[in-house]
Protein backbone atom coordinates (compact mmCIF):
# COMPACT_ATOMS: atom_id res chain seq x y z
CA UNK A 1 0.00 0.00 0.00
CA UNK A 2 1.37 3.43 -0.80
CA UNK A 3 2.30 5.08 2.21
CA UNK A 4 0.90 8.59 2.61
CA UNK A 5 1.69 11.99 4.40
CA UNK A 6 5.37 10.76 5.31
CA UNK A 7 8.75 11.72 4.51
CA UNK A 8 10.96 8.34 3.49
CA UNK A 9 15.06 9.34 3.57
CA UNK A 10 17.54 6.71 1.88
CA UNK A 11 20.82 6.61 1.18
CA UNK A 12 23.13 4.92 -1.50
CA UNK A 13 26.55 4.58 0.70
CA UNK A 14 28.42 3.31 -1.62
CA UNK A 15 27.74 6.31 -4.50
CA UNK A 16 28.03 8.98 -1.91
CA UNK A 17 24.63 10.10 -2.62
CA UNK A 18 21.53 10.60 -0.29
CA UNK A 19 17.91 11.00 -1.38
CA UNK A 20 14.20 11.65 0.23
CA UNK A 21 11.06 10.86 -1.22
CA UNK A 22 7.57 12.80 0.23
CA UNK A 23 4.05 11.82 -0.75
CA UNK A 24 1.21 14.65 0.87
CA UNK A 25 -2.45 13.62 0.68
CA UNK A 26 -4.18 14.37 3.56
CA UNK A 27 -1.51 17.61 4.75
CA UNK A 28 -2.03 18.87 1.14
CA UNK A 29 -6.04 19.10 1.29
CA UNK A 30 -5.78 20.48 5.03
CA UNK A 31 -3.03 23.51 3.52
CA UNK A 32 -4.62 24.27 0.51
CA UNK A 33 -8.43 24.34 2.01
CA UNK A 34 -7.70 28.16 3.09
CA UNK A 35 -6.36 29.34 -0.09
CA UNK A 36 -7.87 30.72 -3.21
CA UNK A 37 -6.22 30.54 -6.52
CA UNK A 38 -6.62 28.44 -10.11
CA UNK A 39 -5.33 25.10 -10.26
CA UNK A 40 -2.25 26.29 -11.33
CA UNK A 41 -1.42 28.23 -8.87
CA UNK A 42 -2.79 25.40 -6.08
CA UNK A 43 -0.25 23.18 -8.06
CA UNK A 44 2.59 25.96 -7.30
CA UNK A 45 1.66 25.80 -3.89
CA UNK A 46 1.70 21.93 -3.29
CA UNK A 47 5.27 21.90 -5.04
CA UNK A 48 6.31 24.39 -2.88
CA UNK A 49 5.09 22.29 0.28
CA UNK A 50 6.79 19.27 -1.34
CA UNK A 51 9.45 21.24 -1.42
CA UNK A 52 10.34 22.41 2.24
CA UNK A 53 9.37 19.26 3.72
CA UNK A 54 11.82 17.64 1.67
CA UNK A 55 14.69 20.90 2.53
CA UNK A 56 13.48 20.20 6.03
CA UNK A 57 15.19 16.34 6.30
CA UNK A 58 18.56 17.55 4.26
CA UNK A 59 19.63 19.55 8.24
CA UNK A 60 19.58 19.27 11.51
CA UNK A 61 17.89 21.98 12.96
CA UNK A 62 15.11 22.89 15.58
CA UNK A 63 13.00 25.56 14.26
CA UNK A 64 11.46 26.32 10.90
CA UNK A 65 12.52 26.37 7.16
CA UNK A 66 10.41 29.09 4.55
CA UNK A 67 10.11 28.95 0.86
CA UNK A 68 8.91 32.40 -0.25
CA UNK A 69 9.00 33.86 -3.61
CA UNK A 70 8.22 37.58 -4.29
CA UNK A 71 7.76 38.01 -7.90
CA UNK A 72 6.06 41.12 -10.54
CA UNK A 73 3.81 38.00 -11.77
CA UNK A 74 0.00 37.59 -11.16
CA UNK A 75 1.38 35.35 -8.59
CA UNK A 76 2.69 37.79 -6.29
CA UNK A 77 3.96 35.95 -3.03
CA UNK A 78 3.64 31.99 -2.49
CA UNK A 79 4.94 30.59 1.05
CA UNK A 80 5.67 27.78 2.07
CA UNK A 81 6.80 26.42 5.66
CA UNK A 82 8.17 23.05 7.07
CA UNK A 83 8.95 22.59 10.70
CA UNK A 84 11.88 20.34 11.84
CA UNK A 85 9.13 17.77 13.08
CA UNK A 86 7.49 18.13 9.56
CA UNK A 87 4.87 20.19 10.51
CA UNK A 88 3.55 21.96 7.26
CA UNK A 89 1.48 25.20 5.99
CA UNK A 90 1.74 27.61 3.24
CA UNK A 91 -0.25 30.41 1.73
CA UNK A 92 -0.34 31.88 -2.03
CA UNK A 93 -1.16 35.41 -2.57
CA UNK A 94 -2.47 35.70 -6.74
CA UNK A 95 -3.73 37.93 -8.48
CA UNK A 96 -6.69 36.35 -11.41
CA UNK A 97 -4.97 34.85 -14.59
CA UNK A 98 -5.95 34.93 -18.36
CA UNK A 99 -4.46 32.37 -19.96
CA UNK A 100 -1.17 32.21 -17.85
CA UNK A 101 0.16 29.02 -17.87
CA UNK A 102 3.76 28.44 -18.00
CA UNK A 103 6.61 29.08 -14.68
CA UNK A 104 7.85 32.18 -16.22
CA UNK A 105 4.62 34.14 -17.23
CA UNK A 106 2.92 32.80 -13.33
CA UNK A 107 5.69 34.55 -11.63
CA UNK A 108 7.27 36.82 -14.01
CA UNK A 109 10.74 38.28 -12.61
CA UNK A 110 11.49 37.80 -9.00
CA UNK A 111 13.58 36.11 -6.37
CA UNK A 112 13.46 32.97 -4.15
CA UNK A 113 13.98 33.00 -0.57
CA UNK A 114 14.96 30.78 1.87
CA UNK A 115 14.95 31.35 5.71
CA UNK A 116 15.86 28.97 8.53
CA UNK A 117 14.53 30.24 11.54
CA UNK A 118 16.24 28.38 14.62
CA UNK A 119 14.49 27.87 17.80
CA UNK A 120 18.31 29.00 19.42
CA UNK A 121 20.53 31.07 17.55
CA UNK A 122 20.45 33.73 14.50
CA UNK A 123 18.22 32.79 11.41
CA UNK A 124 19.85 32.10 7.81
CA UNK A 125 18.54 33.56 5.37
CA UNK A 126 20.13 32.94 0.88
CA UNK A 127 18.40 34.38 -1.82
CA UNK A 128 18.57 33.58 -5.43
CA UNK A 129 17.10 35.11 -8.66
CA UNK A 130 13.33 33.45 -9.32
CA UNK A 131 14.86 31.42 -12.97
CA UNK A 132 14.05 28.68 -14.61
CA UNK A 133 11.85 26.41 -16.21
CA UNK A 134 9.73 25.45 -12.37
CA UNK A 135 10.26 25.94 -9.02
CA UNK A 136 11.90 22.56 -8.96
CA UNK A 137 14.56 23.91 -11.16
CA UNK A 138 14.85 27.30 -9.13
CA UNK A 139 15.60 25.47 -6.05
CA UNK A 140 18.23 23.58 -7.64
CA UNK A 141 19.46 27.07 -8.72
CA UNK A 142 20.00 27.92 -5.20
CA UNK A 143 21.52 24.92 -4.26
CA UNK A 144 24.35 25.26 -6.88
CA UNK A 145 25.22 28.69 -6.05
CA UNK A 146 24.11 29.35 -2.22
CA UNK A 147 25.29 25.42 -0.99
CA UNK A 148 27.67 24.50 -3.63
CA UNK A 149 25.68 20.98 -3.49
CA UNK A 150 24.71 19.18 -6.73
CA UNK A 151 20.93 18.84 -6.26
CA UNK A 152 18.39 17.48 -8.10
CA UNK A 153 14.28 17.57 -7.10
CA UNK A 154 11.35 16.57 -8.82
CA UNK A 155 8.08 18.61 -7.95
CA UNK A 156 4.57 17.88 -8.55
CA UNK A 157 1.20 18.17 -7.67
CA UNK A 158 -2.25 18.31 -8.19
CA UNK A 159 -5.53 18.36 -6.63
CA UNK A 160 -5.30 15.55 -4.20
CA UNK A 161 -1.36 14.97 -3.65
CA UNK A 162 1.83 16.61 -3.87
CA UNK A 163 5.01 14.75 -3.96
CA UNK A 164 8.98 15.35 -4.37
CA UNK A 165 11.78 13.38 -4.97
CA UNK A 166 15.43 15.06 -3.95
CA UNK A 167 18.97 13.64 -4.87
CA UNK A 168 22.00 15.10 -3.33
CA UNK A 169 25.61 14.39 -3.16
CA UNK A 170 26.61 13.94 -0.03
CA UNK A 171 29.49 17.05 0.64
CA UNK A 172 32.45 14.88 1.92
CA UNK A 173 32.15 12.93 -1.75
CA UNK A 174 31.99 15.79 -4.12
CA UNK A 175 35.27 15.18 -5.44
CA UNK A 176 35.63 11.33 -5.23
CA UNK A 177 32.12 10.34 -6.69
CA UNK A 178 31.29 12.21 -9.75
CA UNK A 179 30.76 9.86 -12.19
CA UNK A 180 28.77 7.90 -9.59
CA UNK A 181 26.25 11.28 -9.04
CA UNK A 182 26.28 11.74 -12.94
CA UNK A 183 25.11 7.84 -13.56
CA UNK A 184 22.34 8.11 -10.60
CA UNK A 185 21.39 11.60 -11.90
CA UNK A 186 20.60 9.96 -15.73
CA UNK A 187 19.09 7.13 -13.80
CA UNK A 188 16.74 9.46 -11.82
CA UNK A 189 15.85 11.57 -14.85
CA UNK A 190 13.88 8.46 -15.95
CA UNK A 191 11.12 9.58 -13.12
CA UNK A 192 8.19 10.44 -14.03
CA UNK A 193 5.02 12.24 -12.73
CA UNK A 194 2.82 8.93 -12.65
CA UNK A 195 5.26 7.17 -10.86
CA UNK A 196 5.79 9.66 -8.07
CA UNK A 197 1.69 10.19 -7.56
CA UNK A 198 1.74 5.94 -7.35
CA UNK A 199 4.59 3.68 -6.17
CA UNK A 200 5.80 3.67 -2.51
CA UNK A 201 9.31 4.51 -2.33
CA UNK A 202 10.78 1.19 -2.22
CA UNK A 203 8.97 0.52 -5.89
CA UNK A 204 10.27 3.82 -7.17
CA UNK A 205 13.98 2.83 -5.36
CA UNK A 206 13.51 -0.43 -7.27
CA UNK A 207 12.84 0.73 -10.11
CA UNK A 208 15.35 3.41 -10.43
CA UNK A 209 18.29 2.27 -8.86
CA UNK A 210 18.08 -1.63 -9.40
CA UNK A 211 21.53 -3.42 -8.48
CA UNK A 212 22.39 -0.50 -6.43
CA UNK A 213 23.02 -0.99 -2.47
CA UNK A 214 20.13 1.53 -0.92
CA UNK A 215 19.58 2.05 2.71
CA UNK A 216 15.47 3.15 3.13
CA UNK A 217 14.99 4.97 6.44
CA UNK A 218 11.39 4.69 8.22
CA UNK A 219 8.70 6.66 7.43
CA UNK A 220 8.26 10.28 9.27
CA UNK A 221 4.40 11.75 9.27
CA UNK A 222 4.34 14.97 7.61
CA UNK A 223 0.86 17.17 8.83
CA UNK A 224 -0.57 20.15 8.34
CA UNK A 225 -0.15 22.28 11.50
CA UNK A 226 -0.75 26.32 11.37
CA UNK A 227 1.48 28.04 14.46
CA UNK A 228 -0.56 30.79 14.44
CA UNK A 229 -1.92 32.20 18.37
CA UNK A 230 -3.76 34.91 20.15
CA UNK A 231 -0.11 35.31 21.53
CA UNK A 232 2.00 35.54 18.38
CA UNK A 233 -0.52 38.21 17.05
CA UNK A 234 -0.21 40.56 20.00
CA UNK A 235 3.37 40.26 19.39
CA UNK A 236 2.98 41.39 16.21
CA UNK A 237 0.56 44.09 16.71
CA UNK A 238 3.14 45.58 19.66
CA UNK A 239 6.20 45.71 16.78
CA UNK A 240 3.51 47.96 15.06
CA UNK A 241 4.23 50.88 18.08
CA UNK A 242 2.20 52.88 19.23
CA UNK A 243 1.36 55.23 17.29
CA UNK A 244 0.07 53.14 14.88
CA UNK A 245 -1.92 51.18 18.10
CA UNK A 246 -3.04 54.38 18.88
CA UNK A 247 -4.66 55.29 15.44
CA UNK A 248 -6.36 51.87 15.46
CA UNK A 249 -7.50 52.73 19.05
CA UNK A 250 -8.92 55.62 17.13
CA UNK A 251 -10.84 54.00 14.23
CA UNK A 252 -12.23 50.71 15.73
CA UNK A 253 -14.00 49.31 18.38
CA UNK A 254 -13.09 46.06 17.20
CA UNK A 255 -10.45 44.62 15.31
CA UNK A 256 -10.41 41.16 13.87
CA UNK A 257 -7.05 39.94 12.52
CA UNK A 258 -7.63 36.81 10.33
CA UNK A 259 -4.35 34.28 9.59
CA UNK A 260 -3.80 33.63 5.44
CA UNK A 261 -2.66 30.14 6.46
CA UNK A 262 -5.13 28.34 8.46
CA UNK A 263 -8.22 30.92 7.91
CA UNK A 264 -8.23 31.29 12.13
CA UNK A 265 -9.59 34.52 13.29
CA UNK A 266 -8.88 36.52 16.54
CA UNK A 267 -10.90 39.25 17.79
CA UNK A 268 -9.32 41.88 19.26
CA UNK A 269 -11.95 44.20 20.88
CA UNK A 270 -11.35 48.11 22.88
CA UNK A 271 -10.03 46.94 25.85
CA UNK A 272 -7.58 44.19 24.27
CA UNK A 273 -6.54 46.88 22.38
CA UNK A 274 -5.83 49.93 24.77
CA UNK A 275 -4.06 46.98 27.48
CA UNK A 276 -1.57 46.34 23.64
CA UNK A 277 -1.25 50.24 23.78
CA UNK A 278 -0.40 50.45 27.68
CA UNK A 279 1.84 47.70 27.65
CA UNK A 280 3.75 49.76 24.48
CA UNK A 281 3.86 52.50 26.47
CA UNK A 282 5.08 50.62 29.70
CA UNK A 283 7.96 48.82 27.02
CA UNK A 284 8.86 52.51 26.17
CA UNK A 285 9.13 53.71 29.57
CA UNK A 286 11.42 50.99 30.62
CA UNK A 287 13.76 51.86 27.85
CA UNK A 288 14.16 55.45 28.67
CA UNK A 289 14.67 54.26 32.11
CA UNK A 290 17.53 52.45 31.68
CA UNK A 291 19.00 55.15 29.42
Amino acid sequence: MLKQNCLRRFLLPERGVRGEWVNLTDSWLAAKHYQKGDDIVQQQLGQALAAVSLLSATIKFEGSIILQTQSNGPLRTLVAQATHDHKIRGMVRCEPLIDTASFSELFGTGRLVLTIEQQRGEPYQGIVPLEGESLATALETYFSQSEQLKTRLWLFANQTQAVGFLLQQLPSHQESHQNDWEHLEILANTVTERELMTLDVEQLLHRLFHGEQVRIFDAEPVDFQCSCSRARIERTLRAMGEQELQAIHREHRNLEVGCEFCGANYTFDIIDIETLLLSVENLINESNTRH
